[in-house]
């Protein structure tokens, strides 16, 4: 039994586990989550985590927040530089396999089980069309996947980088106050944990809605801003208006950018919501708003209608990472 080491790499946590080829990618055998930025690199972690699991490993894979490029990832919201090959010579491991972390969780897709997901849009999906998957959490990423006549293949894309198109009178304001500050103003920069702070300060500068004193004190002083305002939108006592009204302008920002990746993929397969933050703001999502955003496309309003939507568990990306070091050949995903 052939045990590897696979890792989920983001900016906020990094996901460490053991799988076995024995049990596959769903069972992990042990695993650790580690606040990423209170380590100096990838490799201070992995050292950790194998002193402590006390298991012969043969190989690993990790997925990785940011472009990967010749075995090399340059995280973008950590300061870690990583290298394949350095990983392999300090851990004396036959393989060491680095990915985009968007990859990852696109590549999961093909595993689901039907009660993992969160249906939003049952739609009509098409039997191997693409399938589109956007992940908001401390950052924004986006990839894809593609059948290629025995399997479906995932593809990673940077295209949360891409520049920010506001949708209503709003939105136009935001990207207006935003690029003042920062010139080029991407998706990511508004749909992401990092982002949502941004939608706050804007609507409670413009007086959007009430904010209670207390709430606003607590944002201030929190390091993670965006839990706080998802936390006091769907309180279900007293929620902030003016948190709630930040969410209902994140949820239709993300719905606008997933509508936007669907058609540039011809996602008939399906879009998938991964990541951190979309399995936290689920009663948001199901209001309806974000599906009547994501088919606000004019005259492809109606196919995108056909387009199911669906939430992925907060494991996904992880699964992926096992999958692909494991080295299993991704099955056909049921219709």
């Amino acid at each position: 039994m052939a045990v590897i080491l696979a890792g989920d790499i983001g900016a906020t946590k990094t996901d460490m586990a053991l799988f076995s080829t024995e049990a596959g990618p769903r069972a992990p055998i042990t695993q650790k989550e580690y606040p990423s930025s209170d380590y100096p690199s990838l490799a201070a972690i992995v050292r950790e985590f194998l002193s402590e699991t006390h298991q012969t490993v043969e190989g690993a894979c990790f997925g990785v927040a940011g472009p990967v490029m010749d075995g090399v990832a340059k995280t973008t919201n950590l300061p870690w530089l990583i290298e394949e090959s350095n990983l392999r010579d300090q851990f004396g491991l036959a393989t060491v396999t680095l990915l985009n972390d968007l990859e990852a969780t696109a590549s999961a897709v093909p595993f689901l089980k039907p009660e993992d997901l969160h249906i939003l849009n049952p739609g009509q999906p098409v039997r191997h069309g693409a399938i589109a998957v956007i992940a908001p959490g401390t950052g924004l990423g986006e990839a894809f996947l593609i059948w290629d006549g025995s399997q479906y293949r995932a593809c990673p894309s940077e295209g949360g980088h891409a520049a920010f198109a506001p949708t209503d009178a709003g939105q136009i304001e935001l990207l207006e106050s935003m690029r003042e500050q920062f010139g080029h103003v991407s998706f990511e920069r508004v749909c992401s944990a990092n982002g949502m702070p941004f939608i706050y300060e804007f609507l409670r500068g413009k007086d959007a809605a009430p904010e209670w004193d207390e709430v606003a004190d607590e944002i201030a002083g929190a390091e993670d801003k965006a839990r706080v305002i998802i936390d006091s939108a769907l309180a279900a006592e007293r929620p902030s208006p003016l948190c709630a009204a930040t969410l209902d302008m994140f949820v239709s920002i993300l719905a606008a950018e997933a509508g936007n990746l669907a058609l540039k993929v011809l996602a008939t397969g399906g879009v998938y919501l991964g990541g951190g933050i979309p399995i936290n703001i689920l009663p948001a999502l199901e209001k309806g708003r974000f599906v009547d955003a994501f088919q606000r496309k004019g005259r492809f309003s109606e196919l995108l209608s056909r387009v199911p939507i669906h939430v992925m568990p907060s494991d996904a990306a992880l699964i992926g990472v096992a999958v692909h070091g494991l080295g299993l050949a991704q099955p056909e995903r049921a219709s």
